[in-house]
C-alpha cells in the first residue's frame, strides 16, 4: 500500500511542479513555523520509535517499527537540510537511543506492545493532521508538497498499523453507536 501512496504522490508532484515554481520566494512566518514544530515533532517520535524497538518483541510490530523509524528519520533528514538551506534555527532534538535487549528491560519499566502500537497510531494521525495544516497554510509549493508527502507517507503508516492492530487485537474500538428505534 505504501508504493501505491508513493506511486500517487510522485506522479501528482510532477504535474503542480510542472505548473508552478515559487521556490525562491522567501519562507514565510508560517511556513517557519510548521517546519520548526513538525521537526521537533518528528525527532520526539524517532526516540519514541528506537525505545519501541528495544522493547517490542513480536516480529511484525518490530518490522512496522523499523519502517516508521526509517521514514520518520528521513523527514527529520529532509526537513533538517531544507531548514538549513533556508536559514532557518534547528530545534533541539533528542539524542538516539542505543539498541538493547527487550528482555533486560524491567517489567514495571516497559511498556507493552499494545501500548506502544496505539501510541505509534496516535503519533501517525498527529502528524498527518500536522502535515495537512501546514500543507494547506503553505504559499511555497515545494514547502507544501513536502508536507503532503510527509502526509501521505504517515497516513500509509497508519493504515498498516491498523491492519496490525486487527490481527492482534490490539485495537481499541469505541462502542457501537445503536440509536434509539434503529432495526437491530
Amino acid at each position: 500500500m505504501a508504493n501505491k501512496f508513493t506511486n500517487m504522490f510522485q506522479s501528482a508532484t510532477k504535474i503542480i511542479e510542472s505548473l508552478t515554481d515559487n521556490s525562491q520566494m522567501p519562507l514565510h512566518v508560517g511556513e517557519t513555523m510548521a517546519c520548526w514544530t513538525y521537526l521537533a515533532f518528528v525527532g520526539g517520535i524517532v526516540t519514541y520509535e528506537q525505545v519501541g524497538l528495544n522493547t517490542v518483541t513480536d516480529p511484525k510490530l518490530q518490522e512496522m517499527i523499523q519502517e516508521a523509524l526509517k521514514i520518520a528519520k528521513s523527514h527529520k533528514k529532509q526537513l533538517s537540510d531544507f531548514m538549513r538551506n533556508e536559514g532557518v534555527t534547528l530545534p533541539t532534538l533528542p539524542e538516539d537511543k542505543p539498541m538493547s535487549e527487550s528482555s533486560s528491560i524491567p517489567l514495571g519499566a516497559k511498556l507493552t506492545e499494545d501500548e506502544i502500537i496505539n501510541t505509534l497510531l496516535i503519533n501517525f494521525v498527529t502528524a498527518a493532521d500536522m502535515c495537512a495544516a501546514s500543507a494547506s497554510q503553505s504559499l511555497r509549493t515545494d514547502v507544501g508538497l513536502m508536507f503532503v508527502k510527509f502526509q501521505m507517507d504517515k497516513l500509509s503508516l497508519g493504515y498498516q498499523a491498523r491492519d496490525l492492530m486487527q490481527k492482534k487485537g490490539w485495537l481499541k474500538i469505541p462502542p457501537y453507536y445503536h440509536p434509539p428505534g434503529a432495526p437491530n
